[in-house]
């Protein structure tokens, strides 16, 4: 790649175009997503040029651009593999879109022309979904075509006031050195844990990458939220209901942020516990000023509520689409689609932009250009 080129990607499984966002002064030659509200607030946000709304299945290597891209980024879809789901890993339905997109790598590098770089981008159990066989078979399948590869565990909560920890697998052909051997934040256990577990050609293809920690975070999700008289609050007796399912624990917290003085913002999820051997629905918070990780709206638990301490008082609400965006690090200027569980979904499905951004100034640029890896 020319210096002052313009580095080219494919963005596979490209949902709000979040990965697009982040690599900021990269060209998008290509983007599909099978979802067509995705594919719509895509075309709104950054036009049609290139974008294909498709099952990666039914794509072929016809259907790309021609010539070679410097980056293929693949965010395939997480649910079977997530730690929260029914891990049926890559060979699942959904998970095993990867397959899909893996077969138009296979056939771009049989015609000399597979990316520089690949991104593969997923949840964090992908490390250890099937026993940690799902893990194993990429890395192997990834060193049976020759790529060197590593992989970081990032969480978005070093940059914006969200929880969401994330895998980047970051695979190349060139000859680049790494690091001499796991270092923190990213190489996190499971990332090591994965690694140990590699043998023959995986472990010899395996390349500890380097990624600067970044500043501190700034602001907390108090300065992310609507003001108060733009939202729709719950009245009385749905807070009430709301509050009925705090377990001890999370009440006392509760109580503890209503006591203090000030105003005291917290958020929570509904998850299904097991109690004396029977299951019950509970509402679980947190008052540190971060959010938990974003989800999709496929069930009501699943959408994040915002809870207000002030005056020995208590409110409670949803989280909004834009303040979700906020919590991926998507400025007001993106243009959301006017269903609210669209919206949510969007974000709840993306992967953080500031996240991408570091890692593509911090490794990804760096690789293109053949410098040596390095962390600070």
């Amino acid at each position: 790649m020319n210096a002052d080129a313009q580095p080219t990607v494919l963005e596979f499984f490209a949902g709000a175009g979040l990965a697009r966002l982040g690599l900021g002064g990269w060209r998008t030659a290509f983007a599909n997503d099978l979802d067509p509200a995705k594919t719509r607030a895509y075309a709104a946000n950054f036009g049609s040029m290139g974008l294909r709304q498709d099952d990666v299945w039914d794509l072929s290597v016809e259907d790309l651009p021609a010539g070679r891209a410097d980056l293929a980024w693949a965010s395939s879809p997480c649910q079977d593999l997530s730690l929260a789901g029914t891990r049926g890993g890559l060979t699942a339905r959904r998970s095993g879109a990867f397959w899909g997109f893996w077969r138009l790598i296979e056939a771009l590098d049989d015609q000399g022309r597979a990316p520089r770089l690949i991104v593969i981008e997923n949840v964090t159990g992908l490390l250890t979904s099937n026993g940690g066989e799902d893990f194993r078979t990429l890395a192997e399948t990834l060193a049976h075509r020759g790529w060197r590869f590593g992989a970081l565990e990032i969480d978005a909560i070093r940059w914006v006031p969200q929880s969401r920890p994330r895998l980047f697998i970051v695979a190349t052909r060139d000859s680049v050195a790494g690091l001499s051997g796991p270092c923190a934040p990213f190489h996190s256990r499971g990332v090591v844990e994965a690694h140990g577990r590699l043998s023959g050609d995986a472990r010899a293809a395996w390349c500890w990458w380097g990624l600067s920690e970044p500043l501190p975070m700034r602001g907390d999700l108090d300065s992310l939220l609507e003001p108060d008289a733009d939202v729709v609050w719950f009245d009385d007796d749905r807070t009430a209901q709301l509050l009925r399912h705090l377990g001890s624990l999370h009440r006392q917290r509760l109580d503890a942020a209503a006591a203090s003085t000030g105003r005291s913002v917290g958020t929570g999820f509904k998850r299904v516990r097991m109690e004396k051997g029977r299951k019950v629905q509970r509402l679980e918070i947190r008052f540190d000023g971060i959010a938990g990780c974003l989800r999709t709206p496929a069930g009501g638990s699943s959408r994040q509520y915002v809870l207000v301490a002030q005056d020995g008082g208590v409110r409670a609400r949803f989280l909004t689409p834009r303040e979700a965006m906020r919590l991926m690090g998507v400025g007001d200027d993106y243009r959301l689609p006017a269903s609210v569980s669209a919206g949510l979904k969007l974000a709840g499905d993306g992967v953080a932009v500031p996240v991408v951004r570091a890692l593509s100034e911090g490794l990804l640029k760096p690789l293109l250009a053949g410098q040596a890896v390095r962390a600070a």
